[in-house]
């Protein structure tokens, strides 16, 4: 279940996820993506500020890493710079050769 912040959130922006009715059914990763795909900069620092850095950070990593990715490629490259460059928990690659 989604937080109040995280709720009120999504339904303030239904250009992100115009495709669902139901905002309650929806899990963070899933805003997450949308936000992260199709949001403007001010709705990322927005997400960021309610999720947290390192928690959005660890749902994006964990997207990219999976066989399927719906990210547009341009995102993932500039998610993956920031994230390695802002986020404080270490990235996937240097977590997995420690």
């Amino acid at each position: 279940m989604l937080s109040d912040s995280l709720y009120d959130f999504i339904s303030e922006r239904k250009y992100l996820i115009w495709y669902v009715k139901d905002y309650r059914a929806l899990s963070e990763e899933s805003i997450v993506e949308a936000t992260l795909n199709y949001g403007n900069w001010d709705d990322v620092q927005k997400i960021i500020g309610i999720m947290g850095m390192e928690r959005v950070a660890t749902i994006f990593r964990k997207q990219i890493n999976r066989p399927r990715k719906n990210y547009r490629p341009e995102v993932s490259h500039y998610f993956s710079l920031y994230f390695n460059k802002y986020a404080t928990t270490r990235r996937y690659d240097e977590a997995s050769h420690a």
